[in-house]
């Protein structure tokens, strides 16, 4: 099978072969050694602030977004949210589940967020957070970093970015664009199996973590930072991925760190995207993310084309769910993957075509 889904993607070698080893004892200074090594490159990779801490989490990206919504968010807050897919919604249903007072920015499917969405809220001086998914990965809109970063600045918000999908496909500094939190996960650009997501806090997100009482045992980003300072974490976690994650940082960092996996995958996002010219299929976002290409079948069913590529070519893109599931699919771009993955790919979209599928 080659994997063109958006998570859990295809991994390098040298991440699926620590992946077949025996897995390791952790609580030795050895594990504890790779899980320092491990946060200083997550730090770097992310453009974090002098005095920023990146904790890993053994639970997928949903884990690390209600961690913080219970650890950094308190009752006194009021959040901004962004609502144009199934992820931004997730951030809504999170501050309902847990009392944090929240407005939402409501987009259409596919729809970038524009300086007009925002004017409501500027300087009303009601809002202290502004929540956002910065890739919408269920439609396929990166949303703009730039603008968000000044809104925030201009009215004194803590900002905190849901990276799970962008991070790595996408540009974000930190440090530059003014994040408190940013989050992501094992199973997206760091290539490696799910199940680990990553929480990076800036020196402002710290104190509030630290003002803000214990809700939770497990998601307790208290307990997640002090097990930190000696390298390792309050419970079990998931050893072999963070064994593998810290593979696949070093592969980042060697081949010229988050700059140049960018680039890689722009390039290979940008060789699919001119491939498939000619092909039934309409670009379904107004602002497209490197990290996938949201398509809009115009002649097919989008849970045809999933399975007859699935079951017949040994391809997997990624289907979507809800009122999207018939008309819109998606083709990811992270992962190990290369240009002549692209060429099989749209190969088999094009005999589907002589076939009289789409």
């Amino acid at each position: 099978m080659i994997n063109f889904t958006v998570g859990p993607v295809q991994s390098s070698e040298a991440v699926l072969e620590i992946g077949s080893r025996q897995v390791p004892y952790f609580r030795t200074p050895e594990f504890s050694a790779v899980m320092k090594d491990s946060e200083r490159m997550m730090l770097g990779l992310a453009g974090a602030p002098e005095g920023s801490r990146a904790v890993f989490l053994t639970g997928s990206g949903t884990a690390s977004m209600e961690s913080v919504v219970m650890n950094v968010l308190n009752a006194d807050d009021r959040a901004i949210v962004v609502d144009g897919g199934s992820f931004g919604h997730r951030f809504c249903e999170l501050c309902g589940i847990h009392g944090i007072a929240f407005d939402r920015v409501v987009l259409e499917p596919g729809r970038a967020l524009r300086e007009d969405d925002l004017a409501a809220f500027d300087g009303d001086g009601a809002h202290t957070a502004f929540l956002v998914n910065l890739h919408e990965t269920s439609t396929g809109v990166l949303y703009d970093l730039d603008l968000i970063s000044a809104f925030c600045e201009r009215n004194g918000l803590l900002l905190v970015v849901d990276a799970i999908s962008a991070f790595l496909a996408d540009p974000i500094c930190m440090c530059k664009s003014g994040v408190d939190v940013m989050i992501t996960g094992s199973q997206k650009a760091l290539a490696c199996p799910p199940g680990v997501s990553v929480v990076v806090m800036s020196p402002r997100a710290l104190g509030r973590v630290d003002a803000n009482p214990t809700k939770c045992m497990y998601l307790d980003l208290k307990s997640a930072l002090k097990n930190g300072e000696r390298g390792q974490t309050p419970f079990t976690p998931a050893v072999g991925t963070l064994l593998q994650i810290n593979a696949r940082l070093h592969e980042i960092e060697d081949a010229g760190g988050a700059e140049a996996e960018i680039a890689r995958i722009a390039e290979l996002a940008g060789d699919f995207r001119s491939k498939i010219d000619g092909l039934p299929f309409e670009i379904a976002s107004e602002r497209m993310s490197n990290a996938v290409t949201p398509l809009r079948p115009t002649t097919a069913k989008a849970t045809d084309i999933f399975a007859v590529l699935k079951d017949e070519y040994g391809i997997w893109v990624c289907p979507n769910g809800g009122e999207l599931a018939e008309t819109l699919f998606r083709v990811g771009h992270i992962g190990a993957l290369g240009k002549a993955d692209n060429s099989t790919l749209v190969s088999a979209l094009k005999h589907m075509r002589t076939r009289g599928i789409i």
